[in-house]
């Protein structure tokens, strides 16, 4: 039962590290997304970027895009140490999808999901140290 778990887990994070394939794409831009247009603003439209800084900002999608799927083999492969990968590819997500929050809000309710998700299951198996134990 627990190994359904895990591949499920794994799924998931495989599939966010997708979506976030498709900002790169979008941004560099390699290829057009109607749902996700090239634009040169980040900040609901605040800060612009101009074409190089996007594609700067495109290189921010892609890191968490093969973190988020490297994770998903680690978990597959029972690598034991991609919790703190994990949680650092969380960090950099959230931050990615908050510069682009009007069209990436979505993905900032995952990267939260994740990351409660990895608080309970870091105080059920130790993953990380908690205070006060």
């Amino acid at each position: 039962m627990v190994d359904i778990f895990w591949i499920i887990g794994a799924i998931f994070l495989g599939l966010h590290g997708l979506v976030h394939l498709m900002g790169f794409f979008a941004y560099w831009p390699l290829m057009v997304i109607p749902d996700l247009a090239y634009k040169t603003t980040i900040l609901g439209g605040q800060m612009d970027l101009g074409g190089v800084g996007m594609r700067a900002f495109s290189i921010l999608w892609l890191i968490p895009s093969l973190g988020f799927l490297a994770i998903a083999s680690a978990m597959i492969r029972r690598w034991p140490r991609w919790q703190p990968v994990l949680l650092a590819i969380t960090l950099i997500s959230f931050l990615v999808t908050a510069l682009d929050w009007t069209v990436a809000f979505r993905g900032i309710l995952v990267d939260v999901a994740i990351l409660v998700g990895f608080l309970i299951a870091s105080r059920r198996t130790r993953l990380i140290p908690v205070q006060g134990d």
